[in-house]
């Protein structure tokens, strides 16, 4: 007599290997998770790679004791490249899009084309949109935008003329960035 096992071939369900899932570590964040993520955010923010960011840190962490606020010193340079300014302006939708306009040489930086991103722009700089450019489709509508922006502080915009004037510094206190900036110079200082 030959058995036959017809259920041979259906596996048992919710029986074995105990589940895959990981399981979440417990307890408090370690000092060095919470300056890397503090870094990590800074420098998604601003749009920099690892070795543009680290070498701001390290150019600021070189000035301690001959500036007054480092981090106010750290933000400032972040502030005032280029790209960001044109960011700040409106006159692109994000900093990565601002990088391509400026790599593009879109804009004028006291009358002469710049088209590097990382250009540090200084007080009384005049930074304007090529005149050639300005019939561009990315600009069509920049007037209307314009109209509804808040301009920082240290930047003075002729909006008829698509013209900008540095007029003063970035302050920490003004771009309020959603990190601990002190945390990034620990992790830096490691």
């Amino acid at each position: 007599m030959a058995e036959t096992n017809q259920f041979k071939n259906i596996k048992p369900t919710g029986q074995g290997a105990p589940s895959q899932e990981k399981r979440k570590r417990r307890g408090s964040t370690s000092e060095y998770k919470k300056s890397l993520s503090e870094k990590q955010a800074l420098k998604r923010l601003y749009g920099l790679s690892e070795r543009q960011f680290k070498r701001y840190v390290k150019e600021t962490l070189e000035k301690m004791g001959k500036v007054e606020n480092v981090s106010d010193e750290l933000i400032k340079r972040l502030e005032k490249r280029l790209d960001n300014v044109i960011f700040r302006l409106g006159f692109s939708k994000s900093r990565a899009h601002a990088r391509q306009l400026v790599n593009h040489a879109y804009f004028l930086v006291n009358g002469k084309p710049v088209n590097i991103p990382s250009y540090q722009v200084s007080k009384d700089d005049v930074v304007s949109i090529k005149e050639n450019k300005r019939k561009k489709e990315v600009f069509k509508e920049l007037s209307a935008t314009l109209k509804n922006m808040e301009m920082p502080l240290w930047l003075s915009l002729n909006k008829e003329k698509f013209e900008c004037t540095v007029v003063g510094n970035p302050s920490l206190a003004e771009v309020n960035p959603p990190v601990q900036i002190p945390l990034i110079f620990e992790f830096y200082s490691r």
